[in-house]
């Protein structure tokens, strides 16, 4: 069974770093494009940023330059590492996995930015 968990959320500071991680289990992971996306209240779910099966990468424009995607697939895991964090990050990111049409989502992990 297919399952996608993250971590790592919390308060932080405008200006401060959080680094969000997704374990995956159950899937051949290094096969999947992984990705993480936010969402707020009342708007649609956003693609943040995500990485391919071969480590190409790709950014939401609001995000290039301050957060970083990377994938061991070793550990079976992907991460975000978001630096310079501004208030309009908070959200809730979820950890997808896709493979043609096959997706599979995380629970999410909350992040808040605020002083």
């Amino acid at each position: 069974q297919a399952q996608l968990v993250e971590s790592g959320g919390g308060l932080v500071q405008p200006g401060g770093s959080l680094r969000l991680s997704c374990a995956a289990s159950g899937i051949t992971f290094s096969l999947y494009g992984m990705n993480w996306y936010r969402q707020v209240p009342g708007k649609e779910r956003e693609l943040v940023a995500g990485i391919s099966s071969g480590g190409g990468t790709n950014y939401a424009d609001s995000v290039k330059g301050r957060f970083t995607i990377s994938r061991d697939n070793a550990k079976n895991t992907v991460s975000l590492q978001m630096d310079s964090l501004k208030p309009e990050d908070t959200a809730v990111y979820y950890c997808n996995g896709q493979l043609g049409r096959l997706g599979y989502w995380g629970q999410g992990t909350r992040v808040t930015v605020s002083s």
